[in-house]
């Protein structure tokens, strides 16, 4: 309920801060022309994102008869889920990864790579996959979508004011400094806001995830195990696209210090001690 509370927090944040650098950039007219333009960039990568990704990523489908334990895994989980049974892909990489795209439940796909196969132990599989179907139950692509067409369209507002200097609402040129510390500052909190809202929803789905399968501790003893396997292996595909970093079980370009501040996911160790809280408390 907490990481719900701080999603719905965190997307009015950026709501707002879009209202406040929309007036004071360009107007009501600026603004409501870059919300336009980030629709328009957004309303794609919603519809097509998972095709795009998964051929980003190589990935071939598989069923009941290429990849039999998988598929059947994945049936049962999701129809403990009450979910609709999900395309199923494998990715043939070492890297220890998985992730789930779709823009709804109905339209929805799994993916692991053959590495993930190979590290993990099947209940440890099981939470992983469940983690993934709990993304899918959220509708975590379309809060990630929104909160990215919200960061977006500060960005193009940010760009307008760098190039053309910021106008009010009557046409008169706002304070260049003004101006110029918003379009610096206001892409970078967006981008803060937008990862924090990521980092959440990974929360929700390590709880959505352990309730699916029954079992936290599996799910905490996969994330360990993923992180020293991964530490160690890069996965290419996401080097290449790092946008597609914040759909993986765990991020493959994570790093500590400040770059913290910008993770898509929160640290292993925070997930692995929350997930086996609740496998203590059963909450």
């Amino acid at each position: 309920m907490f990481n719900l509370m701080k999603t719905a927090i965190l997307m009015a944040a950026i709501t707002a801060l879009f209202m406040v650098c929309g007036q004071l950039l360009g107007g009501q007219n600026g603004m409501i022309l870059a919300l336009l333009f980030a629709l328009a960039m957004n309303f794609f990568s919603y519809w097509f994102s998972d095709k795009l990704v998964l051929k980003m990523y190589n990935a071939q489908e598989v069923d009941a008869r290429s990849a039999p334990r998988f598929y059947a895994m994945v049936q049962e989980l999701a129809a403990k889920a009450q979910l609709p049974m999900p395309r199923v892909y494998l990715i043939e990489e070492q890297a220890p990864n998985a992730f789930a795209t779709g823009r709804n439940p109905s339209h929805a796909a799994v993916a692991a790579t053959t590495g993930i196969l190979r590290v993990l132990s099947e209940r440890e599989l099981r939470g992983v996959m469940a983690h993934e179907l709990a993304h899918v139950k959220h509708r975590d692509i379309l809060i990630s979508t929104i909160s990215a067409t919200m960061a977006g369209a500060i960005s193009a507002l940010a760009n307008f004011a760098m190039i053309f200097g910021g106008r009010d609402e009557d046409g008169r040129p706002v304070n260049p400094i003004a101006a110029i510390a918003v379009a610096i500052l206001a892409p970078l909190a967006a981008s803060l806001i937008q990862m924090a809202i990521s980092r959440s929803r990974e929360f929700e789905a390590d709880r959505g995830g352990a309730e699916i399968s029954g079992d936290p501790e599996a799910l905490a003893s996969a994330l360990d195990k993923i992180r020293r396997y991964a530490s160690g292996i890069p996965l290419p595909a996401a080097e290449a696209h790092p946008e597609t970093a914040q759909m993986m079980i765990m991020n493959p370009l994570s790093g500590g210090g400040l770059r913290g501040l910008f993770s898509t996911h929160p640290s292993t160790e925070e997930r692995i001690e929350r997930l086996l809280a609740m496998a203590r408390t059963g909450r």
